[in-house]
């Protein structure tokens, strides 16, 4: 008695195994049995070759990824505007030939500021045996054009004859930065040498302040002011006709700021990177295979065809 084959049979697929043959149709990764394959000594050196050329190129873009990249960019605006129109400077100079108590610090601006003598958060420190001076301060300044100078302006009895020269070991403005990664004109005058310049003669120092801002990778910032400096040197006298020196910073701000960031590479592009490093590897690695291979198989059939 004769019927149809039993679910499973060679004669007839049950519907999971039909199922399973329509859905490996769509195998676009279609494997070849390893009896149709050939190794060949030059696709194993390629190989080799591939894998260290991927292993150097991942490890290339593992330290980019690991690494903080700083950018960079100018606008304008004031980003300090919490600050209420202030700037923190820091000084730090040395006068070796004029006692402590001839220096003093003197600060105006275009606001209407004049200050002689001032002597909040600053010190004087008796060097070269008591014969000079070093003074360091803490001060602030407005936003606006001004100067503040070093003098004997506010001596109560002016020497006759005031030795200027000095040496700058500090001047800076605002937050002080210290990022590895970021040269800047943070302390221009840091290491200015005038010990050999006239002893009678004034110093103008003439100051570009720049904004700065550091930001990063939480998002805190910093704020800092980078300058420029150009220099004269001459004989100032008095309406009296005395020499009295004095060294002078002139200041103006520049409109444009410098903002630096820290960025760090985002992580769907590392992989993406990693990627296109891999597959692309593998497929320029296995087209020059196959051009040796193909290359290497017609020159034996050419020396088949001598021989015979």
């Amino acid at each position: 008695m004769s019927g149809s084959p039993a679910p499973g049979s060679p004669g007839r697929l049950c519907p999971t195994e039909r199922g399973g043959t329509r859905s490996r149709r769509f195998d676009i990764y279609r494997k070849v049995p390893k009896d149709l394959t050939q190794p060949t000594y030059t696709g194993a050196f390629i190989s080799i070759l591939c894998c260290f050329f991927i292993l150097f190129l991942f490890l290339s873009e593992l330290t980019g990824f690991i690494a903080t990249e700083i950018v960079n960019e100018l606008y304008v605006d004031d980003p300090d505007k919490d600050s209420g129109g202030k700037i923190d400077v820091s000084l730090n100079i040395s006068l070796p030939n004029l006692h402590c108590d001839l220096v003093g610090l003197d600060i105006q601006d275009e606001m209407g500021r004049h200050e002689v003598g001032h002597i909040d958060n600053s010190m004087k420190i008796s060097i070269n045996q008591g014969e000079g001076c070093r003074f360091e301060g803490k001060f602030t300044i407005n936003k606006v054009p001004g100067n503040f100078h070093v003098s004997t302006h506010s001596a109560t009895a002016q020497p006759q004859n005031p030795d200027m020269t000095h040496s700058i070991h500090k001047l800076a403005f605002g937050d002080t930065l210290q990022v590895h990664n970021v040269k800047g004109a943070f302390n221009a005058l840091g290491g200015a040498d005038k010990l050999s310049s006239n002893p009678l003669a004034s110093h103008d120092y003439i100051l570009k302040i720049v904004p700065t801002v550091y930001e990063d990778l939480s998002g805190r910032q910093r704020f800092s002011y980078q300058y420029t400096v150009a220099n004269k040197e001459y004989v100032a006298y008095s309406h009296t006709g005395r020499i009295i020196p004095a060294i002078w910073f002139r200041y103006d701000l520049s409109p444009i700021t410098v903002k630096y960031t820290e960025r760090r590479q985002p992580f769907y592009r590392f992989i993406t990177t990693i990627c296109a490093i891999v597959g692309g590897t593998f497929t320029v690695a296995g087209i020059i295979d196959s051009c040796i291979f193909t290359a290497s198989e017609a020159w034996k059939k050419i020396q088949i065809g001598k021989m015979s």
